[in-house]
């Protein structure tokens, strides 16, 4: 019995799991859709018919519809869609029974999975909408002298409206139509509030932070656009009062009567509510704390909002050089070949195959050689070859990796001029995403190569005098300007030279960053230059710290972060944005300034990729001096330009080949294992120039972006400073760096929104007052009282003296 009864479960199972996998089969979901979306197609041209034939089809039966052909009705699809349309729009809905349809589409094409919107979301506002038209047509119109039958309305909506009308009055039912039609608005439409309150300070209405919480004394402007500090870091899209719930939360500052309402998580993705508070500044006022504006989901920071009006600079600022009517032709190639053949046959080495690939300066020779042949034998004769083409800097590359050849490039007669224009323009470089997109050139089979510096991570240039070392520079430098905002870039430019670097001094309130207290973003004193170099490490230090407190280990998963508005800007967190370092004239840094340059320079080179520091040196003495072996192991990128001897070959690139090239912008790339070829595009000065006024002539930033503070051994010690003389905000910065126990230039600085010296006058008063201890280093400063209330009476004191 029991196993008779087990039989029959399992047959009774298998009959369900037979059923389900019949509903679950694609067949039938595809099948299932197709009548859905037939079905609403039929129903939309019954309806649209029936706005001319309602006449006729309103008083159609179900009954005549299985009657005989002695029936008939003037609606387009017959009689089932006479009776459809008699039925949803004179019995039921109206005109807002054309949602019926809609929805029969939506839940076809979900079956055969096309996803035209979020199929719940959208079902649910339909299904409102389409009550709530109906509603309200019926109210206007009534039955509309029996138009479609009960009017624009239907059945539904005119009952609906005159049963309202009866039980609260006309005008009260108009009311709540639009307090519901308002509501449904509220709920459906994205950012609705956003543009409500727009519309609202268009009308000339002011909102304020009064009007969120009742009973505010005193009401301050809400600021919608964003704020640039000194730092252009700091500023942070706004939001509109009314995205905003009320709750209760951590309590943030924000200075100058401005309110940021932001969505915030903690540092470990959880959602945090924020509490905010309106403060007026003023010496002395403390914040207002009666205005609570809770978090509510808000768009994606954007950091280009700084400078929303920034225009990247056009191609036509670049020259197009013209290119040679042919810069090979067919018999210098033929000629070329013969020859290549010709010297290898009197060493006895047999070729089966010979292709050419002509590139702007060089064609590059594959050859096949015949079985049995040793490579070391076609790679001995690089002189014999170059002799017998007369021609100088031949380079056989033996064998060609990935390709089973044996290359031999030989320069042009006629090279062509590769401009900055034709590989800006290319689509390589246009549709490029990484985030340092640099163009160097074109490769030997005419390709335009681009590379990403945040995955070299730093660069090494050396080459002879007058190879194309500059023009390299600027080739990088003009790359970076073509694709990256201000807002998310910026340059250190060291010139020892004091003339190379200069031009770019036009933009340096958009793209420069430099020291505190210094007037030339163009750095060219070696003193400056070390401690810019330092000031790098000190912001190198913090940016890890502010990589640790997120969580993340390197820029891109933090500024992802923040853009997404998962960090709060008031624990000290900030958009980052690239910082590349340019220093041109290594050699002579190094002779001047030598370990002082070279030890800040090597930490940098170890530890800075992961925060976004990127550095591109250029040096025409590559010997083993000035390229030591720690720079080589940290700079696995490098290009090497034309130089005289295979031993700065060896030196820059680890093996000969430099030293084989024919110069003006032939250069050899590496990184890692692989090296290539290329011709740098050429730049010339009166391009730069046009480019950089272009840029420098549009609205930029108040100044550059101000690296961290470094003060140097000596400037430990000093100068008495008067407490007599103490800063407006001395009290309330005093109060700020006891509650974060973070004693630091920069958090001052961000907090009350003042530059970097007035930020640093406050420090040293601090550190008179005995609230902060002596500098440092790259490290901030030990606050020495431990809580408010010794602070206050430290402060009392102060004040009675």
């Amino acid at each position: 019995m029991a196993e008779g009864s087990n039989n029959n479960k399992k047959k009774t199972g298998g009959k369900k799991s037979g059923v389900f996998k019949f509903f679950k089969d694609e067949r039938f979901r595809l099948s299932l859709g197709s009548f859905f979306l037939l079905f609403a197609l039929f129903l939309i041209l019954s309806f649209v018919s029936y706005f001319f034939t309602w006449k006729t089809d309103q008083s159609f039966e179900w009954e005549k519809i299985i009657s005989g052909p002695e029936v008939r009705v003037e609606n387009w699809a017959g009689k089932t869609g006479a009776w459809f349309s008699s039925l949803l729009i004179n019995k039921w809905f109206g005109i807002a029974s054309f949602s019926i349809p809609f929805l029969l589409i939506l839940t076809g094409f979900k079956l055969i999975r096309v996803r035209l919107a979020p199929f719940g979301k959208t079902f649910r506002i339909t299904i409102v909408a389409t009550i709530l038209l109906s509603l309200s047509l019926g109210y206007i119109f009534g039955d509309a002298s029996g138009f479609l039958g009960s009017g624009p309305g239907g059945a539904h909506g005119y009952f609906m409206a005159e049963w309202l009308n009866a039980f609260i009055g006309k005008t009260a039912t108009a009311l709540l139509l639009f307090v519901l039609a308002f509501t449904f608005l509220m709920f459906s439409v994205k950012n609705s509030s956003a543009i409500l309150g727009n519309i609202i300070r268009r009308s000339g209405i002011k909102s304020s932070a009064a009007d969120a919480v009742p009973g505010q004394d005193e009401s301050e402007e809400i600021s919608s656009g964003t704020k640039n500090t000194p730092d252009n870091t700091d500023s942070l899209s706004t939001l509109e009062p009314s995205e905003t719930n009320t709750d209760t939360g951590k309590d943030i500052d924000i200075p100058d009567g401005e309110i940021k309402n932001q969505e915030y998580y903690d540092e470990e993705g959880e959602e945090g509510s924020v509490k905010f508070h309106v403060k007026e500044k003023g010496p002395g006022e403390k914040s207002i704390s009666d205005d609570i504006i809770n978090k509510q989901t808000a768009e994606d920071y954007d950091p280009t909002l700084d400078l929303p009006s920034f225009k990247f600079p056009p191609i036509n600022l670049l020259e197009s050089y013209k290119p040679t009517e042919t810069s090979v032709t067919k018999e210098e190639l033929i000629t070329n070949k013969n020859r290549i053949v010709e010297t290898l046959a009197n060493y006895k080495i047999q070729i089966d195959k010979i292709t050419a690939t002509i590139g702007p300066t060089v064609t590059l020779y594959e050859i096949v050689p015949a079985p049995g042949i040793r490579i070391s034998k076609i790679k001995n004769l690089e002189d014999d070859i170059a002799l017998s083409l007369s021609a100088l800097g031949i380079r056989i590359i033996a064998p060609i990796p990935g390709r089973g050849t044996i290359g031999i490039e030989v320069p042009n007669q006629n090279p062509e001029i590769v401009s900055m224009r034709s590989v800006i323009s290319s689509i390589k470089f246009q549709e490029a995403k990484y985030e340092l997109p640099i163009v160097l050139g074109k490769t030997i089979s005419n390709e335009t190569y681009v590379v990403d510096l945040t995955r070299m991570p730093h660069l090494l240039l050396a080459g002879a005098t007058g190879q194309g070392k500059s023009v390299g520079l600027n080739a990088i430098l003009a790359s970076l300007l073509y694709k990256k905002h201000p807002a998310q870039l910026k340059f250190v430019l060291i010139d020892p030279k004091k003339v190379e670097l200069t031009i770019y001094s036009k933009i340096e309130r958009h793209y420069l960053a430099k020291l505190p207290d210094t007037e030339e973003a163009i750095i060219t004193d070696t003193q400056k230059v070390i401690h810019t170099l330092q000031s790098l490490t000190i912001e190198m230090d913090e940016r890890y710290n502010l990589l640790k407190e997120a969580h993340v280990r390197n820029i891109k998963e933090y500024n992802t972060k923040f853009i997404a508005r998962r960090l709060n800007p008031e624990k000290g967190h900030r958009y980052l944005p690239y910082i590349v370092v340019i220093i041109d004239e290594f050699a002579d840094l190094i002779m001047t300034a030598g370990r002082e340059i070279e030890t800040p320079l090597t930490r940098l080179a170890q530890l800075a990729r992961a925060i976004g520091i990127h550095l591109v040196i250029a040096t025409q003495r590559p010997t083993t001096n000035i390229i030591t072996g720690v720079i080589k192991a940290n700079f696995p990128s490098r290009i090497a330009f034309r130089v005289t001897s295979m031993m700065d070959s060896r030196t820059i690139l680890d093996t000969p080949g430099a030293n084989q090239l024919i110069g003006r912008g032939d250069m050899l790339i590496t990184a890692g294992s692989d090296m290539i070829r290329l011709q740098c595009a050429f730049i010339d000065t009166p391009e730069i120039d046009r480019i950089t006024e272009f840029i420098g002539s549009q609205k930029g930033y108040p100044s550059a972006h101000l690296l961290p503070e470094y003060l140097g051994e000596n400037s430990s010690e000093s100068a008495e400073v008067d407490l007599r003389k103490r800063d407006d905000i001395f009290d309330e910065a005093a109060r700020l760096v006891v509650q974060h126990q973070q004693g630091s230039t920069s958090l001052i600085q961000r907090k009350f929104s003042i530059g970097y010296n007035r930020a640093g006058r406050i420090i040293d008063q601090l550190e008179a007052a005995g609230i902060v201890g002596s500098f440092e280093g790259s490290k901030a400063r030990q606050v020495l009282i431990q809580d408010e209330y010794s602070l206050e009476q430290l402060l009392n004191e102060i004040d009675n003296n």
